[in-house]
């Protein structure tokens, strides 16, 4: 726990918060923030490690025990900036075996909805694989961004080339224009399913 102070502090400048607004998501004051950031403060009770983890788009272990050896999810979120660039992460390696059919060059982030968030396509506690590009690889999901939103649309061609974008449960499409742009191309996803659903009753 001790090297908190100073991980809230660098997580807090990567995810470009000064103190006040960290202090308003988190529902402390901005002392408060100095307090942990400088260690004067030790221990900070599990809420507010939690509400610290939100806001700072980070996983609770990555906040307590620093950047892990292994990769876990970000929250996606409907607003700029990107997951990946809020705080170093670490990309995975997916084997082709998971990803048959799939083109994309670099890295690739585990994403999940942020908790009360919702994104076309996307179920709560579903987990993607999300490959950055601004490349147009294949039609599919992409990651589109339109000024400083952040959403999930189906994107493909149509017949003169010109990319298309669609919402769920959208019969027509929306043709390209200057301000949409590809952020990432979603290469896996997995459904999340309660696996304690009750069992029917037979009569």
């Amino acid at each position: 726990m001790d090297a908190l102070g100073p991980r809230i502090k660098s997580l807090r400048i990567a995810a470009g918060l000064n103190k006040a607004a960290l202090a308003r998501q988190v529902g402390v004051s901005d002392v408060t923030i100095s307090y942990w950031e400088s260690g004067t403060i030790k221990q900070i009770g599990h809420e507010r490690l939690v509400a610290l983890s939100q806001a700072l788009s980070c996983p609770l272990a990555h906040l307590l025990e620093g950047e892990p050896n292994r990769p876990s999810p970000l929250y996606l979120r409907p607003r700029l900036p990107l997951p990946w660039n809020e705080a170093a992460h670490k990309g995975v390696d997916l084997p082709l075996e998971l990803i048959p059919g799939q083109r994309w060059d670099g890295d690739c982030h585990l994403l999940t909805p942020a908790p009360d968030e919702t994104f076309d396509f996307l179920h709560p506690f579903d987990l993607v694989a999300a490959a950055p590009t601004e490349i147009f690889r294949q039609p599919g999901l992409y990651l589109v961004t339109e000024g400083d939103q952040l959403m999930v649309r189906r994107v493909g061609q149509d017949a003169s080339g010109q990319l298309t974008f669609q919402r769920q449960g959208q019969v027509d499409v929306t043709p390209y224009h200057s301000g949409l742009r590809l952020a990432a191309k979603i290469v896996a996803l997995w459904r999340h399913e309660p696996l304690n659903e009750p069992q029917r009753t037979l009569r």
